[in-house]
Formats: structure tokens, C-alpha cells, sequence
């Protein structure tokens, strides 16, 4: 068996923590996002290279086997996974990444009573134990609903706040009692790990659909800490590092999110948020009329129009049409079009769904506008046109206080001169409101299929002289 000496593994150690931080560094801009990406996967695998030569003498078959099936499965998925379904394996990837930090916590109790199991150690371990239960079941509620396998409305049940202060205080408690050397016992253990994986299912269930990607931004945060909590009990200062940077940028992702939803961070970190009793939703069957148009007519409004601001949703990840509209950008711009992309930081269903989208495509990096940057140009626009965006659209987040959006910072896209919006049909958004933008005199609806609408509006805006 190989061995390494302890300066050779501290540099090491320290190069591939190096190469986290600038690989997260370059995930900022979708320019460098691919090399950030490919920069910490090479980190991670001199780190998992160091541990494995470290602490393993007999059995390393046992873990080259677990590589090269871990391995085959992430190429599997990279793959074949659609980018509408992005979401959800994020969730997924949250509740691994958190259930692989409990148990690697909880090995060190339960299996490894030779090591040093100061009050320190054992802390670490309720902790990371505690995050990463939550995070393992509380991800798995959250794919449920991204996926739709459970509905995506709140499930409020009765004295849930109480319920969950109770368990909050008993895994409190047992963390305690397992962290005190005297007192410490493994069934202690047992009984937090079945607690948190409740307390994850009760915190999640309360939040309604739309704000999901809120969601998903805190589990990722969760699943760093963890794993940064599992570094402590490894003594292992890369896993450390690694867990806290992603514990710290989830965190800061997840402050601009719960911005952006106008959501306190105290509430989604108690769950519940865009859940208020009592809230209106559009439940009945919309019967008011609309005005609606075919992709020839929609090609003729943009053909002639001086700007044009591309709102992206769900509906475009759903439709594939990314490449589409940005060939159809690509032929306005030829005549003489300003294009440009409005990009709300909850529009679809994760976190920076839409830039990963876009980026995708091609599409030029600086026509990609945030909400802070583009509201004010809307006034000035000739046409907006909205691709499967709902809530984020919806002006009734500014007027109706029953709203569960009401509070939102939204796109402004009711003041743009005209707007075309693509959807299905007149099915609500995600958060079950109906979005009043698709009532307004100014507003035409091009219904189908968002890539054929685009397809159809390409070959016309081809043939205008």
C-alpha cells in the first residue's frame, strides 16, 4: 500500500482547496462556469486520491469499484437528464450529499470507539448528523414537489409551528446529552437521526411551489454545512473548506433568492413561507376573455418594433426552446432590433435556471439582464415577449394583498407598450395564481407549443423585407 508523508498531504490538501475557491470563483459568469466546474472536480479528486492512500490499507477494491460506479452514474446523468428536470436532480444531489455527511458522522460514534471522542468530536458529529438528516428527507419533499409527485400547494397540518419547536428543542437536547463524554450514548444517536429525518419532511412540506428554488438554494447550503461538519470530525481541513464555501455561498444564494420572493430569511429557515392561511389563489376556472394571436402576426409586431425584451419562464425549459429564441434574437438584431433578456432570479424552478438555460444557447452573456437592471427599461419597450414565465410576470404582486405573491419584486412587464406571451393555455403558475398580465388590452397570447410558436415566428421574420 502507497504511503504518503504528512507535508506531501497538507500541500495537497491545500492545492485542492485552493482549486475550490477559484472553481466556485469562476462559476460567476457562465463564461468560466464550464472551467469552474471542471477546476473543482479535479480538486475533488486530489482530495479523495490523499484520503484514500491516508486511511485505507486493506479493501481499496471495495472503493476503485464505488468510483467507477459513482462514475458511470454521473456521466449517465450529465447525459441524459433534461435541463427541465435540472431541478430536481439538484434536489437529489442535496439529499445525497447530506445523508453521506450523517453517516460519515455517525460512523465515527458508532463503529469507531477507539478514536478520540472529546466533547469537540462528538459535537461535531450531533451536528453534522442534525444538518444532514434534515437535508437528506427535507431534499426528497422538495423533489416530490418539483417533480410533482406531491402536490405542489402547501400541506399545512395542524400545529405544525408547536410540532416543530417540540422536535426542534428534543434534538437540541440529545445533541447535548450526545455531545457530553459521561453521558454520551449511541441510542441518543438513533433517536436525533429519526427526529431530523422528520423535522426535514415537516419543514418542507408547508412551502408552496413557487418558492422551491428558495428552497433548493437553503438544502444546498445545508448539505455544505454538514459536510463542513463531518470535515470536524474527520479532522479533515479540505472537507472543511469545500463544505464551508458551499455552505457560505448557498447561504448568500439563498439571501438573494428570499430578496427576490420578498421572503424573510427567518422564515424559510422555519418553513411555511408563501403559505399564509387564508391567501387567494385561482382555483376556479378562469372564464374572461383574452386576445390572442398566431406566430405570423407575433413575427410582424417584432419585425417592426425598434426593441424587444425576452422574458424566459419554466415554459421555455419545458418547450426545449432555448436555441430557438435565440435564433429568432439572432435574426432581429439583423434588422435592427435591441434585444435583450430579462432574467428574474426565481424564474423557474432553481436557482440561475434560466442563465444556465440561455448560456446553453449561446446566447450573449451581456444581453442577459436582472431585474434590478432591466425594470426600468420596460417603459421604453416597443414589445416584451413572455416565455412561459408566470408569477414572476404577475402585476397583481404589486396591488392584491391576499395574494401568497403579494410583496414580490416582479419583472415589469405590463409597462412595456406591447406584449406577447407564450404559453400552453391558461393553466396558472406554479404558486396556483392566475396571472392578471394576460388580461391587459395590451397583451396578446400566443398559445401551443413555445419551440413551434418560435419555429413559426422564425421563418416569417425571415421572409419581412
Amino acid at each position: 500500500m502507497l504511503e504518503i508523508s504528512s507535508n506531501v498531504e497538507n500541500i495537497l490538501y491545500l492545492i485542492s482547496a485552493a482549486m475550490f475557491i477559484l472553481g466556485i470563483k469562476r462559476l460567476a459568469s457562465p463564461a468560466t462556469a464550464r472551467n469552474g466546474n471542471r477546476l473543482s472536480s479535479v480538486a475533488m479528486l486530489i482530495a479523495i486520491i490523499v484520503t484514500v492512500i491516508k486511511y485505507t490499507d486493506t479493501n481499496i477494491q471495495w472503493i476503485i469499484l464505488g468510483l467507477i460506479i459513482g462514475s458511470f452514474f454521473g456521466l449517465l446523468l450529465s447525459k441524459y437528464v433534461q435541463m427541465t428536470a435540472m431541478p430536481q436532480l439538484v434536489a437529489v444531489f442535496n439529499a445525497f450529499g447530506g445523508a453521506a455527511s450523517a453517516i460519515v458522522a455517525m460512523y465515527e460514534v458508532i463503529f469507531q470507539n477507539s478514536v478520540d471522542q472529546s466533547t469537540f468530536v462528538l459535537a461535531s458529529v450531533a451536528f453534522a448528523t442534525i444538518v444532514g438528516s434534515v437535508t437528506f428527507t427535507g431534499s426528497f419533499i422538495a423533489f416530490g414537489k418539483l417533480q410533482e409527485l406531491l402536490t405542489t400547494k402547501p400541506i399545512l397540518l395542524p400545529l405544525r409551528n408547536f410540532i416543530n419547536i417540540i422536535l426542534i428543542i428534543a434534538v437540541l437536547v440529545l445533541g447535548v446529552l450526545l455531545s457530553i463524554p459521561e453521558y454520551s450514548d449511541v441510542n441518543y444517536l438513533y433517536i436525533m437521526v429519526g427526529i431530523s429525518l422528520i423535522l426535514g419532511i415537516l419543514i418542507v412540506i408547508p412551502i408552496g411551489g413557487a418558492d422551491m428554488p428558495v428552497v433548493v438554494a437553503l438544502l444546498n447550503s445545508y448539505s455544505g454545512i454538514a459536510g463542513a461538519g463531518a470535515g470536524f470530525v474527520l479532522g479533515n481541513p479540505v472537507l472543511i473548506i469545500s463544505g464551508s464555501l458551499v455552505g457560505a455561498s448557498g447561504l448568500i444564494l439563498t439571501r438573494i433568492m428570499t430578496k427576490a420572493m420578498n421572503r424573510s430569511l427567518l422564515n424559510v429557515m422555519l418553513g411555511g413561507f408563501g403559505s399564509e392561511e387564508g391567501s387567494s389563489s385561482s382555483g376556479e376556472e378562469e372564464t374572461r376573455p383574452v386576445t390572442s394571436l398566431s406566430p405570423d402576426d407575433a413575427a410582424m409586431i417584432l419585425g417592426y418594433a425598434e426593441s424587444v425584451i425576452f422574458v424566459p419562464g419554466y415554459g421555455l425549459a419545458v418547450a426545449q426552446a432555448q436555441h430557438q429564441i435565440n435564433e429568432l434574437s439572432g435574426l432581429l438584431k439583423e434588422k435592427g432590433v435591441s434585444v435583450k433578456f430579462a432574467i428574474h432570479p426565481v424564474a423557474g424552478r432553481m436557482p440561475g435556471h434560466m442563465n444556465v438555460l440561455l448560456a446553453e444557447a449561446n446566447v450573449p452573456y451581456d444581453e442577459l439582464k436582472d431585474l434590478d437592471e432591466i425594470n426600468s427599461e420596460f417603459d421604453r419597450t416597443d414589445v416584451a415577449v413572455v416565455v412561459g414565465a408566470n408569477d414572476v410576470t404577475n402585476p397583481n404582486a404589486r396591488t392584491d394583498k391576499s395574494s401568497p405573491i403579494y410583496g414580490m419584486p416582479i419583472l415589469n412587464v405590463d409597462k412595456a407598450k406591447s406584449v406577447i406571451v407564450l404559453k400552453r393555455s391558461m393553466a396558472s403558475g406554479f404558486s396556483g395564481v392566475q396571472n392578471e398580465l394576460f388580461f391587459l388590452d395590451k397583451t396578446n397570447m400566443l398559445f401551443g407549443d413555445a419551440k413551434d410558436s418560435i419555429e413559426g415566428m422564425i421563418k416569417e421574420v425571415r421572409e419581412l423585407d
